[in-house]
């Protein structure tokens, strides 16, 4: 068995990310808990690894040419993931082409406004002082809602995100997408990610990348 990769998370979506490959890949991992309410993802030792001061990162002891490697932001963790192990980023290049298309879509577009959409949704309106924003609130719900529409469309041609097979495009959507609740938004017209997100639910890798240190996800 190859050494463990070490994984710095906390569990969130793009923490999900990286929990649910691991686990759907069969990558043993040592997980490195980043509190990122208390500010961990400022610690010096932290930033040696991802000097973004964000989390997921990685360092993998058995890196290149066998020398260990540290990566930071998630879509490039999942793109190593799947160089590594050959699994999950399609079998043809032109298949490869569209797994990085739709994690493109994730990183640039529905992670950020799914985010915004969760802060001033659910997080501002509790600040002190209240921060409740009519506008903020309308143009990233509506936004979210925009993009889920072009997911849901992408869905109805496809099993899977990037085609009839699953993939790391899928790994870095799910964890936004299944919050959906959160952010305000509706499935009733969206039948083909709510088919998605029952067939990813249900899966072993998935329930374990969720289910890790979900205890300390705020209710």
């Amino acid at each position: 068995m190859s050494t463990p990769i070490d994984m710095y998370y906390w569990p969130t979506p793009n923490g999900w990310k990286i929990s649910v490959c691991l686990e759907e890949m069969g990558l043993p991992y040592t997980t490195h808990l980043i509190n990122i309410g208390k500010g961990d993802q400022f610690d010096p030792e932290f930033l040696k690894i991802a000097p973004n001061n964000r989390m997921p990162a990685i360092t993998d002891p058995d890196g290149p040419d066998g020398a260990p490697v540290s990566i930071f932001e998630s879509g490039a963790i999942l793109q190593y993931l799947a160089r590594k192990t050959g699994t999950f980023c399609g079998s043809t290049e032109r298949e490869r082409i569209v797994v990085d298309q739709w994690l493109m879509w994730q990183m640039g577009g529905l992670g950020p406004m799914a985010g915004q959409a969760h802060h001033f949704l659910k997080f501002a309106p509790k600040a002190e002082p209240p921060q409740d924003i009519p506008y903020a609130k309308d143009r990233y719900r509506s936004e979210t809602a925009r993009l889920y529409g072009v997911l849901d469309r992408q869905l109805a041609q496809n099993e899977f995100v990037a085609g009839n097979f699953l993939s790391i495009a899928d790994f870095s959507i799910w964890g936004w997408a299944s919050l959906w609740e959160g952010q305000q938004q509706t499935l009733e017209d969206k039948p083909n990610m709510a088919r998605w997100l029952d067939v990813m639910g249900a899966r072993k890798g998935v329930q374990a990348g969720r289910a890790l240190y979900a205890d300390l996800r705020p209710g």
